[in-house]
């Protein structure tokens, strides 16, 4: 187990980080309503304030920061841990947002696709033209919850596509290195699904599967999957729920080894440092973000590590 560093507590749900190359390290805090930089010595300052659940967040080709917006959940302390739960009675609705850090302000880029509105997107990733893929996780209620789906974007507000839909709750998103494949994480089944990249917002679909992608892997018992980061190797670190840890699964599924770093809800993983060696996880259940050495450097991110 590498030797962990607490960075910084008394965070209301961070998820979202992004390792900034002047040391910060900005991510989101699901239960504020916030984006939030977290200074080196565990100091922080309110950037933004979005409302509603902001969640996974990216730097774009503007230097804007480009954040899903999950509309809030209801909120659940649990001997001390906090747990999101089903949509909230003042759920504001999902949409995509591009926030200024220079002055926090707000704009809202997309909040439907083809006439349907964007439920709980999730995490978002940018490849080198500029775009990004995100999740929509959807949301739960008391008797129902909605299936998810895989979407691509411009920053422009000029396209926003679906690329697949029916997933089971699709979480973490991610690119290989040479960004011809897409990988995503499903929560409630522990699985993670892999897409050849055929064109613009594209994928190859096969043929009678669902979803349309090929299996990596799937983890045994109860383990849930959260967000995800790719590693220099192409190896894919997976944020694992209730064991909670980090999953780093090689791109066939054939390796899987874990690191476990005590708090229940692991949510989220990103890389940062000079050498990409140093990596940021949120501990969302006790509010905390830490940090510790990782053995693998990870694959720079287009926009930030560049």
């Amino acid at each position: 187990m590498p030797e962990i560093r607490e960075i910084a507590s008394g965070l209301k749900f961070p998820e979202g980080p992004i390792a900034m190359p002047d040391g910060d390290v900005i991510l989101v805090e699901i239960a504020r309503g916030t984006l939030t930089r977290v200074r080196p010595d565990g100091s922080s300052v309110v950037i933004a304030e979005p409302g509603g659940g902001p969640n996974g967040a990216a730097v774009g080709p503007d230097g804007k920061l480009y954040v899903c917006n999950n509309g809030g959940f209801e909120w659940h302390d649990v001997a001390g841990l906090l747990f999101p739960g089903r949509q909230p009675k003042d759920y504001s609705g999902g949409r995509i947002e591009r926030i200024d850090p220079d002055n926090g302000e707000v704009e809202v880029l997309y909040r439907e696709v083809d006439g349907h509105g964007l439920r709980g997107p999730n995490d978002i990733v940018f490849d080198r033209a500029g775009g990004f893929w995100f999740t929509d996780h959807g949301k739960i209620r008391a008797r129902e919850r909605d299936r998810g789906g895989i979407y691509y974007a411009k920053t422009d507000g000029s396209m926003i596509k679906e690329v697949v839909y029916g997933m089971h709750a699709p979480n973490g998103i991610g690119l290989s290195p040479d960004e011809k494949r897409l990988f995503v994480a499903e929560t409630p089944t522990g699985r993670v699904w892999k897409y050849d990249i055929i064109g613009e917002g594209e994928v190859e679909k096969s043929e009678g599967a669902r979803p349309p992608g090929d299996l990596v892997v799937g983890l045994p018992g109860m383990q849930l999957f959260d967000s995800l980061a790719i590693d220099s190797r192409g190896h894919l670190c997976v944020a694992t729920l209730l064991s909670g840890g980090i999953s780093s699964i090689s791109p066939d599924g054939s390796q899987v080894d874990f690191t476990e770093f005590g708090d229940p809800l692991t949510t989220n993983i990103c890389f940062g440092g000079k050498d990409l060696k140093t990596a940021f996880v949120t501990l969302s259940a006790t509010g905390r973000l830490v940090s510790c050495r990782w053995p693998v450097a990870g694959s720079p991110l287009n926009f930030l590590n560049k």
